[in-house]
């Protein structure tokens, strides 16, 4: 049984989702890893973590569409505007979607279905340098 982590940077230029599917899947690869458990965690409140479609772009828009009309800037809402109108906005995404990821590795891989891919879902409009921890274990 071994256990090794190591933290992925992103550049985030606004709000949107990233793929980090390659970077994740070339260091679980790296790991010599055969068979265990995958789990990555974002050290961030105002970004999240989330499985979805990777093959069609439209899926992304559609989830970014969503959410805008979900937990719009700038809502009377909220008090919490200390860094502006997407502020509080962006921890309300983060606490409707996730800050951790699960996922087993099997025969040296990430058990990904056919079209999944891992997405770092930025909330907040100006760029940021977030960063994703990532641990594997397993034999």
């Amino acid at each position: 049984m071994k256990q090794l982590h190591e933290t992925l940077s992103i550049n985030a230029q606004g709000r949107r989702l990233y793929d980090i599917t390659p970077q994740v899947l070339q260091w679980v690869q790296q790991s010599g890893i055969q068979s265990g458990l995958l789990t990555l965690y974002i050290q961030h409140t105002s970004a999240s973590l989330l499985i979805n479609e990777n093959y069609d772009r439209d899926v992304l828009v559609d989830m970014e569409a969503f959410f805008n009309r979900l937990v719009p800037d700038g809502d009377e809402l909220f008090i919490h505007t200390v860094e502006g109108p997407d502020d509080m906005p962006a921890h309300v995404r983060t606490a409707l979607t996730q800050t951790s990821l699960s996922i087993p590795v099997l025969q040296g891989r990430v058990a990904l279905g056919q079209w999944q891919g891992i997405f770092l879902f930025e909330h907040r409009h100006l760029p940021a340098r977030r960063r994703v921890l990532m641990h594997v274990m397993g034999e």
